[in-house]
C-alpha cells in the first residue's frame, strides 16, 4: 500500500499562513459588506416612503383650488394664501 509523504517546507507552512491570513480578511470584507448593505437597503426603503409620502402631499397642494374649480393654484398663489404664522 503507498502513502502519501507529507512534505514539509518552511516555504509551505509561510504560504499557507498567508493564505489563511487572506481567507479571514475576506470574510471579515464579505461581513461589512454585507451589513452594509441590509442598512442601505434599510435606507432605501425609507427614502421611497418619504419620497410617496412627499409626491402625494404635492399632489394635494397642486389640487388646491381658488374659486376657480378648472385652474390649480400656482406656487405664488398657493404661497400667498399659506402664509408662516409669522406673517
Amino acid at each position: 500500500m503507498l502513502r502519501a509523504r507529507a512534505i514539509y517546507s518552511p516555504m509551505t507552512d509561510h504560504r499557507l499562513q498567508k493564505l489563511e491570513e487572506t481567507l479571514a480578511h475576506q470574510d471579515q470584507q464579505i461581513a461589512d459588506l454585507s451589513e452594509m448593505l441590509i442598512l442601505q437597503a434599510r435606507e432605501i426603503s425609507k427614502l421611497s416612503k418619504d419620497l410617496l409620502r412627499l409626491k402625494a402631499k404635492i399632489e394635494h397642494y397642486e389640487g388646491h383650488v381658488d374659486g376657480n374649480e378648472d385652474r390649480p393654484l400656482s406656487g405664488a398663489e398657493f404661497a400667498a394664501q399659506n402664509k408662516p404664522p409669522h406673517y
